[in-house]
Order: C-alpha cells, then structure tokens, then sequence
C-alpha cells in the first residue's frame, strides 16, 4: 500500500487543473507576446487566470505578477522592494523578519546583511507564533521591510498577520512614510486561511501552485499599487515591467485554475481536521511522542511530531519502506543534515529536532491511509529505538 502524508512539500495535481492546461500544451501553445491569433488566444487565458486570483485575494488583477516559483516571488519581494527603498532614501537600511522562516526568505535577507542592511530575527514563543509586541520593540525609521511568514511549512503555527499589520500601519502613519513594506510568505496558507490581503494588511503576499494541487513551475507575487518594488530579472518588460521572460502559459493557467477550485474543497476542512486530530491522539500515546508547536492556531493539515531515541531520518526511511510518505522538516533542504532551525528557534535540542517527524495531508488523504500509518508508525519507532544509541 501507499500512503502520502507530504502534502506540504507537494501536492498531487488535480485532473481538472490538468485538463485546463493541456490546450495550452498543446494546440494552443502561442507567445502570449504574440500579437496573431495564437498569441492572443494565450493572453487571454493569463488575463482570465490572473483575474481568477486577484478576485480570490480581494485585490486589482494589475497587482498580481507571475513568477517561476515561489521561491522566486520570494526573492522578488526582498531584494526588489530593498533596493528600490535604497535607491530612494538615503538611510541606513533594516529588516524585520521571524526566526522560522523558509529559506527562500532568510536566505536573501542574509545575502542583504553581506552587503550592510541589518536585520531583526524576532523569536518565536514556544508555541511557534511570534508576540506582535516584538514587532512594535524592533521598528525602527530605518525599517524598510518586515516579512512574516503566514503559516509555517514546517510546524504549520499561524502567524497574527493582522496585528502585525496594525502595528506596522501605525508606525508609517506616525512616521509618515512609505515604509516599511509588508510581505508574507502565504504559500502554506492559501488552501486553508482567509488571504483577503486587505483584511490582512500586507503590502506583499506570495503563493505557488503546487501546494494547493497545482502545477510545478509557478508562483505568483501579490504587489499593492504603489508599493515601492523594482525588477530583478530583466528582458521584454513582461508582467507590467517586474518580471522578464515568456510566459508560461499553462503553469499560469493551471495555477488560475486551482485557486478557483479552493472554495469548492472547503468541504474537505472538517475531514482533514478530523484526520490530523486523530493522528495527533494516537501518536502521543506512543512512548516519548512529543508534538511541536502549539495545538491551537495551527494549520488543519500539519502534524510535527518527535519521538525521543529515534532519528528521525532512520524512521523516515523505515517508514518509505512500507510505503509512507512523510518528511523529516522542510522539504526544500531536506538534504541538508543539520537539525531544523524552526525546531530550534522553539527551543528543541539537536537530538529532539532530528528526531522530528512532518506529516501533513491533504484533500486526497483517505481513511485507509490513516490507518495504516497508525498501524505501521508506532511498531516502527519501537523497532528503531531498540537499537538506537539515544535512550530515553
């Protein structure tokens, strides 16, 4: 049997998405910069998708801008509102950021510290949600960013967007200035959280395709009017001057797709909900589970769990060998063999963090599949403990 409990690193591509891509793979497979029929056939179908988004964000279709990735948008966020801020003002640039953050974030931030802008990685309580009161402490009137993540990939702690925002509005208004600019990384939030960017206050927001049953290769960068942002990538001044290069049409038009489709799947909620509960209740009965992050405001999907004498790698591959699909933390550095810097920003030991566990569902999660991890987990954990060199 196969069980797939890594939705949050992917997602299963939706039939329906597929099939409104496939004409643009195929016969309809024009340059959306082309002016004849082909050409313009395909603008159409990236107007039709961007409008699909903008309506699901509450926001004008001129402020979303495609991106090859998430991971890109991200980019796009940091480094272009920067040094557009830079070019602008003659300060002293600061960011404001959190501890637990996906990489595509920290690690521009820290490529901007090479070159002078200092930075303010607030922690995290150990619940995994940040104290918007650090936020009001660490503003500065050299703040030129503030980037939150909105639920996080790892633990799935939802962050207080809006106080934030609040704090954030206040300070400008009493400053009476621009900036700072604020940008989340929503990827993670978008099946499950309300992403009305007005109701959130963000001046940025960034969403992929294929976390919500959507293709790869696709991200997107909701950028408020007037919020100050350049390029980085340059060429036909393609996605209203702020990103360069062909557009891909069916990634675009999948990823218009499967926005629309995530009313539909609200029924899923309580399902998932359900599973998640019941997964959690299970797995803390085995000896040395310990859940991290906090219970309340979490994302309905997300489980994080560490089990004391066990490697979370050893069980990770023990489970792949019945057939289990997990992770061991984020997916995007999974090869990276240091400990989780989201577990450790809560507190957790080296030996603890290794130890962890993501399991993470989705709309295709069965009850089947539940099942047969509670069944396989729990064996397998006390396998890999017996010969473990950590005891408890």
């Amino acid at each position: 049997m196969k069980a797939y409990f890594d939705y949050a690193a992917t997602t299963p591509i939706d039939p329906r998405v597929l099939r409104a891509m496939t004409p643009f793979l195929k016969k309809e497979f024009g340059n959306a910069s082309s002016i004849h029929q082909l050409g313009q056939n395909a603008r159409i179908a990236i107007d039709q998708a961007r409008e699909k988004i903008a309506q699901f964000l509450n926001c004008q279709i001129q402020e979303i801008i495609f991106t090859g990735s998430a991971t890109e948008a991200n980019n796009l966020a940091i480094f272009g509102s920067t040094k557009r801020i830079i070019k602008d003002q003659p300060i002293n640039p600061h960011i404001i950021t959190t501890e637990i953050e996906h990489h595509s974030v920290l690690h521009p931030i820290e490529k901007l510290r090479t070159d002078g802008v200092k930075a303010t990685f607030i922690s995290p309580q150990k619940n995994g949600i940040v104290d918007p009161k650090d936020f009001k402490k660490a503003l500065t009137k050299n703040t030129v960013l503030v980037s939150v993540i909105y639920a996080n990939n790892e633990i799935g702690a939802i962050q207080p967007l809006k106080e934030i925002a609040g704090i954030i509005n206040g300070f400008k208004q009493s400053q009476k200035s621009k900036f700072p600019v604020f940008h989340t990384d929503a990827v993670q939030a978008i099946n499950y959280l309300d992403c009305d960017v007005k109701k959130l206050g963000v001046d940025l927001l960034t969403l992929s395709g294929h976390k919500i049953c959507g293709p790869k290769g696709i991200g997107a960068l909701f950028v408020k009017k007037d919020a100050p942002i350049e390029a980085l990538i340059f060429g036909g001044g393609h996605e209203f001057g702020l990103r360069s290069g062909t557009e891909n049409v069916p990634g675009i038009v999948g990823l218009g797709e499967a926005i629309e489709m995530i009313k539909g799947h609200k029924k899923d909620l309580n399902k998932i909900i359900d599973f998640r509960d019941r997964i959690i209740e299970s797995l803390l009965k085995v000896r040395g589970a310990e859940i991290s992050g906090g219970i309340e405001n979490r994302l309905p999907n997300n489980i994080n769990i560490s089990f004391a004498g066990v490697e979370g790698e050893s069980l990770l591959m023990a489970l792949d060998q019945e057939g289990i699909f997990v992770s061991t933390g984020s997916a995007c550095s999974s090869k990276d063999l240091k400990p989780s810097h989201v577990l450790q920003a809560l507190g957790l030991s080296p030996n603890r963090a290794h130890g962890s566990l993501r399991i993470t569902l989705g709309r295709y999660t069965t009850k089947k599949e539940v099942d047969y991890l509670l069944k396989k987990l729990p064996v397998i954990v006390e396998k890999i403990r017996a010969i473990s060199p950590f005891k408890i």
